[in-house]
């Protein structure tokens, strides 16, 4: 036994959960302050906002935080509506799909209510399948239930703080700077609260059942992983198709055809894309991390309760991966503080820099919690399944497994940074490349987007070879967890780029003064690079939860060996590979098709409305934001149902070898795909805003807008949109809901799997 009673544990995770929504909502509290009604009262505000020496700033008069009002509300009710039919059609599959684990999870053992012997636990008798069916049941909507909540109220809080960034960048630079950090902050404490709050209760409820059958409780408890993943997948997939769609027409006509700035007003596509940002990077990204984190703690779980923890019944070694994440939520509370509170940002080169001190802060603080709670939680001795075996492991060989996914999470961090921020040379060199056209710089960004790949490998494959060595699979799903553990923080930095992305549109388009929007942009510009750093996080981490699910599902399978020779498991490796590019095929045919349509109703309505060019026409909105939600509803669905499909059909038709393969030929490829993906989209993006900001003598040459490297930088970037957005994060998805729905279905492809090697 650990030093932590199971009473003490019980109420560590209660008190974290709480004090994460508690400061969430405090952040929530400081950022509603900000007041954007344009009451006669607001005369008052109007006039203490305008700083002295800045004189073009009195131009932001009353009318422009009407302005900012208006625009904000209609980025708001067009998020809102979009996430509401989206979730109509989402509510049909989880019914659905919750009546096929129920039907195929109960048929394992023919529907009986007879209590069955325990696989792993020897000589016991364990709850009756029926049972598990119900509750994995269960636990697949709770996480369902879960992860639409978590991307909804990211967009919410996104939706209410972009003008409320726009207003405060009058103040300065850094007041901006925190209101944008706060909102994001808000959606990181709420999601690691929320999702460690259901999972703890799940977990305690599920137990009055259970009882002492801790194997059965913790392999129904897989659910709620699939549910929160299942649904991030068709908001990822669905989200990044509405937003690239936008995009692309916006950028495509707008800048290039009209040359008329970004989010101009007069761009009838401008509502739709800054929709976008909150539906595909906020909702999309929120649900998608939930389910990283809930899937490693299902892994963790499955994998400890068939191990030691399990059979002693040991509680507070068996929450230990709980503990953890209740420690990040603390440890991210203080580190939050220092980008808020200790430190100002007073000019625009430190908003970068302090965005990055989040995540060494983070990181540093993490290690000293996560050596804390493993020698307080964890017995100093105890076994861990190990494929049949029982391994001996010692409690800190479990903290070097948490501490080494820690790390090459900051690891896969700064690498991503260096190769997508234009403070760098690979950004600035294809940002050269522009000067002799759009061809060299596609040329230029692909190799960068390949060149990426490489650290972040040899990141991930340390991790994978220290903690498997030291503690098997469990060693791989607390390593996950590592990554994942400062996941509040890592939201809030992800969150924080759209917002301010958002920020600076309301600024075009309210027509606020060129200061303002110079204070946007490099916000803005900041918020792309932390973009990315969240994208190279969700990657990595989707690696080691990805092996970790495997691990748990090759243990569930009662899988000794992967043995790749064999022509049954080779088959599965080779198709598994091919999957991640069937899948960028559909979601990037599925943004071209959208944007072309959306290209189309722009010219369209260039052509056709009087005075729209000239600014005395009004555009029309809501026809490009229909455009881009029917476009995204109908397209999402082929490629859920390949991720979906693909482990259903091949473990009941050629057995668990053969998915045992198309797994791991699935996570091998598509985590190169998914990095190289969205760095290259990702360094298209900051070498646009590089010539864009023209801040050196070298980006001065290149410029300025609407020069011939501009508009190649701009092809370039519309290009790489898809990459970055769409495609690129939605991979990630794929490789962890294979490998979750994999272990959720493995008791029904051990029973009856093999079709057609039965057959033949």
């Amino acid at each position: 036994m650990g030093l932590m009673s199971e009473a003490l544990s019980q109420v560590l995770i209660f008190l974290a959960a709480f004090i994460g929504i508690a400061f969430a909502l405090l952040q929530w509290y400081l950022v509603s302050k900000v007041k954007i009604s344009a009451s006669g009262d607001d005369h008052r505000i109007g006039d203490r906002l305008i700083e002295e020496d800045d004189q073009e700033v009195g131009i932001d008069s009353l009318e422009a935080v009407a302005k900012c009002a208006e625009i904000q509300n209609a980025i708001s009710v067009g998020a809102t509506s979009f996430l509401f039919t989206q979730y109509k059609y989402l509510g049909v599959f989880t019914i659905v799909f919750a009546v096929v684990i129920f039907l195929f999870l109960g048929s394992v053992n023919s529907f009986s209510t007879k209590s069955q012997a325990c696989i792993y636990n020897k000589g016991e008798q364990c709850k009756p399948a029926l049972a598990n069916a119900v509750f994995t049941t269960v636990a697949f909507l709770l996480g369902a239930l879960t992860s639409v909540l978590s991307g909804f109220l990211g967009m919410k809080i996104a939706t209410y703080a972009n003008a409320r960034t726009t207003l405060e960048a009058r103040k300065g630079v850094g007041k901006a700077f925190v209101t944008a950090f706060r909102s994001g902050a808000v959606m990181g404490f709420l999601l690691a609260a929320n999702g460690l709050l259901v999972l703890y209760i799940s977990i305690n409820v599920f137990k009055l059942y259970y009882g002492d059958d801790w194997e059965g409780l913790y392999e129904s408890i897989t659910g709620y992983g699939l549910g929160g993943s299942s649904m991030a997948l068709f908001g990822r997939v669905g989200g990044g198709i509405y937003t690239k769609a936008a995009d692309v027409g916006a950028d495509l006509v707008g800048k290039i055809e009209q040359n008329i700035p970004e989010d101009d007003p007069r761009n009838p596509a401008v509502i739709a894309d800054n929709v976008g940002d909150n539906v595909g990077d906020i909702a999309g990204m929120g649900s998608d991390l939930f389910g990283s984190y809930a899937e490693s703690s299902c892994a963790a779980l499955f994998v400890a309760s068939i191990s030691s923890f399990g059979i002693n019944h040991d509680f507070s070694a068996m929450s230990y991966p709980l503990i953890i994440s209740a420690m990040g939520i603390v440890v991210c509370l203080i580190t939050t503080l220092f980008a808020t509170d200790f430190f100002e940002v007073k000019d625009v080169r430190e908003i970068e820099p302090s965005l990055k001190r989040q995540l060494l802060i983070s990181t540093v603080l993490m290690t000293a919690g996560i050596a804390i709670v493993t020698f307080v939680a964890l017995p100093s001795k105890f076994t861990i399944f190990d494929f049949g075996d029982q391994k001996v492991v010692k409690n800190w060989h479990i903290f070097f497994c948490v501490a080494i996914g820690l790390w090459a999470g900051l690891a896969i961090g700064y690498t991503t940074e260096y190769y997508t921020s234009n403070a760098y040379s690979p950004v600035r060199d294809v940002a050269d490349s522009c000067r002799t056209g759009a061809a060299t710089n596609v040329i230029f960004g692909l190799a960068l987007g390949y060149n990426s790949v490489i650290l972040p490998i040899f990141s991930i494959a340390i991790a994978i070879y220290v903690s498997f060595s030291l503690a098997a699979m469990y060693g791989v799903a607390v390593a996950a967890l590592g990554m994942l553990s400062t996941i509040s923080t890592g939201l809030a930095i992800d969150a924080y780029g759209p917002i301010s992305d958002n920020a600076g549109g309301i600024a075009e388009m309210a027509g606020m003064s060129h200061t303002i929007r110079e204070r946007t942009d490099a916000l803005d510009a900041a918020g792309n690079t932390t973009a990315a750093i969240g994208k190279g996080f969700a990657i990595g981490s989707a690696a080691l939860v990805s092996l970790a699910l495997f691990g748990a599902f090759a243990s569930r399978a009662e899988i000794k060996a992967v043995d790749v020779l064999t022509p049954k498991v080779f088959i599965g490796l080779i198709v598994g590979a091919m999957l991640p590019y069937w899948f960028s095929a559909m979601t990037m045919k599925s943004v071209g098709k959208a944007a072309l349509k959306m290209v189309e109703e722009v010219r369209r309505q260039f052509r056709t409305i009087p005075g729209l060019i000239e600014g005395t026409g009004k555009p029309d909105y809501a026809t490009c934001v229909k455009i881009s939600t029917d476009a995204s509803l109908k397209e999402m669905i082929p490629p859920g149902a390949l991720v979906i499909l693909s482990p259903l059909i091949a473990g009941t038709f050629f057995g668990v070898e053969t998915l045992a393969g198309l797994l791991a030929g699935a996570l091998v490829s598509g985590v190169q795909v998914a990095i190289s993906a969205s760095n290259t989209g990702g360094a298209w993006d900051n070498a646009k805003k590089y010539i864009e900001a023209g801040a050196s003598d070298h980006a001065k040459s290149l410029g300025p807008k609407g020069s011939e490297a501009h508009k190649a930088a701009v092809i370039g970037d519309t290009v790489g949109d898809p990459l970055k957005d769409t495609s690129g994060p939605s991979l990630n998805i794929l490789i962890k809901l294979m490998a979750v729905e994999s272990l959720v279905f493995a008791p029904f492809f051990a029973a009856h799997g093999g079709l057609l090697f039965k057959w033949f």
